[in-house]
């Protein structure tokens, strides 16, 4: 059934908002040099690495001058890519992982391999579904760069303030999942973007993250 739910709303999903992409994927072309996507290596189920499709937001080998994580005031994103990261339209482009089957619309966000790699215990539960697009740890951090604004060091500030809540988040999804609750994550999720002072009651037992925190990480 989610398999199903993930092909018919994917495809429908992206005939929709194709007008959208493609006007998305010129600007991010004529806005800097290098490609349109950008295709880095994510564990997936089972923690196999695959491909992750996202509209490439920052300048071309950002990983290699700089961390993971991305601050809000990040000098490697580009014009396009402050407006994409904003409205979370580069996480469009990864409804094509989810046609593909790498990724399902709902699941534990895809993490790097160098996190992923030093899971141990429970958190290997994480790999027994596909990543998705959107969790509950998407809703509760759905400003990452604007938390680790202004941090010395974003990876360590993401390690300290982030991490530890979206596996835990993601650990939550993981054993109550279910159908509905797959419906009311999609539906949080476009709520959440359009207001970002919306915060669903399913969340009132995690502490909301402040705008800036990572400054305060030495």
């Amino acid at each position: 059934m989610k398999r199903a739910l993930d092909l018919i709303a994917g495809l429908l999903a992206l005939l929709i908002f194709s007008p959208l992409l493609i006007a998305v994927a010129i600007w991010v072309k004529l806005d800097s040099p290098g490609p349109v996507f950008y295709r880095g290596q994510r564990a997936g189920k089972g923690n196999r690495p695959f491909g992750i499709f996202k509209f490439r937001s920052m300048v071309m080998n950002a990983e290699a001058v700089g961390g993971s994580s991305t601050s809000g005031h990040d000098p490697r994103v580009t014009r396009s890519g402050r407006f994409i990261r904003k409205y979370k339209i580069d996480e469009l482009s990864q409804l094509l992982n989810v046609l593909k089957g790498d990724m399902s619309l709902v699941g534990p966000r895809p993490e790097v391999l160098s996190y992923t790699n030093t899971y141990t215990g429970e958190l290997l539960e994480i790999f027994t579904v596909r990543p998705g697009i959107t969790d509950w740890a998407s809703i509760w951090n759905a400003d990452e760069g604007g938390v680790l604004a202004g941090a010395a060091d974003p990876d360590r500030a993401f390690e300290i303030l982030i991490q530890p809540t979206k596996l835990q988040l993601q650990l939550r999804y993981v054993r109550s999942r279910s159908l509905w609750m797959d419906l009311k994550i999609i539906f949080y999720t476009v709520v959440r973007v359009a207001n970002p002072d919306f915060y669903p009651r399913e969340l009132n037992d995690v502490p909301r993250l402040q705008p800036g925190a990572g400054a305060l990480i030495a």
